[in-house]
């Protein structure tokens, strides 16, 4: 049993939440992870136990053309605030996966600069797979190579190189030693060399125990990838898609068949990453016909085997359509301060906080227990999980189920409802749209629903949703989409206002940074900014823009 078995997931696109522009000029770091640190506690009350977060490290664009692996990228801030969020998680309980894009670089990459630059002379033109003198691309280099997905921004590296394989070894020790980063998910599985994957486990079974590879693989036999000798686990597109269509279109056989194939595919010690959205496809408020599946969808989410996965922002019902030509609306700069009060009026973070509750109460039995098919139609489908019972019903109309192999008297753990079995079966109201989970009334240690009150699914208001992200034209409009995420100040805490007059080096206290205020802990920062160089104006705006002070002390901490 490890930590991952038993992880509920949350998922963030850095560059996006943050609202870091589209390209990096290289410029001075702009520190917007540090934005980040109030979603901590946050995701804590949703009953997030892990985050996967990236791409994180320098690239030119988009994060996934990477032009350095141990640097984190300028428009997110510096390597300490990468280290200081990390352990700011860890500290909450949470543990933290980065991206590891090793399929391909970025044309900014130093082993690529070396081949514009010496050609044939190179000592790392076979760092790159199919690199020909005679050939060129649309950048006229003069010479042509392979690429991901038939985009020559992204170089295809050579992984059975030894000296590529040397590297990547490298840059995930330097991750674990320098980050203290808990796993991997691997960009792009589907398209790596097995071998390569083999000196990944081998790496990762050394650097720190419970260390966890997971990979990106949208089709194929997922034992092919995920075993005892490459991957722990890759993610599971099959039930994704079936946990949108099978709703859309009324079959709950789709589901549970997709349940069976996955299964019989994978050993009984693998767990897939289950999700119902990500970075690469639409938002799964926009991809549900009915809103209201919003609810069974996700109960079966976290309650089928596998490890769930919630996309940032869909805890809140926002949309966002894949676009042909760009992911924008797929990767929105949202502000926590606008939602900050969600999980108590908004239906789809109550759930989601909810569902949460459940996971971390039973997550042996979530985690472990046998699953079991009970009730299969169209519209309504039930399933056990070691001692719970699991019923979900996809029609627009109220329905009863029996559920065979059930004694004594159970409660539903999202609504309370105490039910007592019959004759060996369990006599199960739903909700239209509805979903519950029973668990024996003797073992519902919760005796309270985790659900206060019965959500109503609609789309959520225009203030709600979050704008996809746009190009800033200016640097101002940079800082106002960066803006730190609200944080309720604990009781301790005194909020103060960021101050007209700023302080001055001069009058900062000999104190511990956890007594200063607001503005003394702004001097700090911009004090030890300048002893790194020359402050800027757009960093002493990025300074002034933060008036939050356990923020502030973490920004402080991380210089070094």
């Amino acid at each position: 049993m490890a930590w991952y078995d038993e992880a509920v997931f949350y998922h963030i696109y850095p560059l996006g939440l943050t609202g870091a522009p589209k390209k990096n000029d290289y410029s001075e770091p702009v520190h917007r992870l540090n934005t980040l640190l109030p979603w901590i506690d946050y995701l804590k009350k949703l009953g997030f136990t892990a985050i996967y977060i990236g791409p994180l490290f320098e690239s030119c664009g988009h994060g996934y053309e990477t032009t350095d692996y141990k640097k984190l990228d300028s428009r997110l801030g510096t390597n300490e605030d990468l280290t200081s969020f990390v352990k700011a998680c860890h500290e909450a309980g949470m543990k933290v996966i980065f991206d590891g894009v090793f399929n391909h670089t970025g044309r900014d990459f130093f082993a690529f600069k070396d081949i514009q630059e010496n050609r044939e002379n190179s000592r790392y033109r076979d760092w790159y797979c199919n690199v020909n003198f005679w050939g060129n691309t649309e950048y006229n280099d003069g010479f042509s190579y392979d690429n991901w997905g038939g985009y020559n921004l992204l170089v295809k590296l050579n992984q059975r190189n030894p000296e590529v394989k040397d590297y990547i070894a490298d840059v995930i020790r330097f991750w674990v030693s320098e980050f203290d980063v808990d796993g991997i998910r691997l960009d792009a599985a589907d398209v790596l060399d097995f071998d390569f994957m083999k000196m990944l486990r081998a790496t990762a079974d050394t650097v720190k125990p419970d260390f966890w590879l997971m990979g990106e693989v949208i089709h194929g036999d997922y034992s092919r990838w995920a075993n005892s000798n490459t991957l722990h686990s890759v993610t599971n597109y099959s039930l994704h898609k079936a946990l949108y269509s099978g709703h859309n279109d009324h079959n709950y056989f789709e589901i549970a068949h997709t349940i069976r194939y996955t299964g019989n595919m994978i050993s009984s010690a693998i767990r897939l990453y289950n999700f119902v959205d990500n970075h690469d496809v639409e938002r799964i408020y926009t991809k549900l016909n009915n809103k209201a599946h919003y609810l069974p969808v996700h109960v079966l989410l976290y309650t089928l085997p596998g490890i769930p996965s919630v996309y940032y922002g869909s805890e809140f019902g926002i949309e966002g359509k894949k676009e042909r030509w760009s992911d924008d609306s797929l990767r929105p700069a949202i502000d926590l301060r606008d939602h900050l009060n969600d999980i108590k009026t908004n239906p789809c973070t109550m759930l989601i906080a909810a569902l949460g509750k459940v996971r971390r109460d039973y997550a042996e039995e979530l985690a472990y227990g046998d699953y079991r098919e009970l009730v299969l139609t169209n519209r309504q489908f039930a399933y056990g999980r070691g001692p719970l019972l699991i019923a979900v019903n996809n029609d627009e109309q109220p329905a009863d189920l029996s559920l065979k192999g059930a004694d004594g008297t159970y409660r539903g753990l999202l609504s309370g409802v105490v039910v007592k079995a019959e004759n060996g079966n369990l006599p199960v109201h739903l909700d239209a749209c509805g979903g519950e989970i029973f668990a024996p009334a003797n073992e519902a240690v919760k005796a309270k629903p985790a659900l206060k009150t019965k959500p109503v699914f609609t789309k959520p208001e225009k203030k709600e949703e979050a704008k996809p992200q746009e190009k800033p034209k200016k640097k101002e409009e940079v800082k106002q989409k960066a803006k730190p995420a609200k944080q309720e100040p604990k009781a301790e805490v005194k909020k103060e206002k960021a101050p007209e007059k700023p302080v001055s080096p001069a009058e900062i206290p000999d104190i511990p940074y956890e007594q200063m205020t607001v503005e003394q802990l702004q001097a700090v920062i911009l004090a030890k900014m300048a002893k790194n160089g020359p402050v800027t104006d757009q960093m002493r705006k990025d300074v002034e823009a933060n008036i939050w002070q356990n923020s502030l002390i973490n920004w402080a901490k991380s210089f070094r």
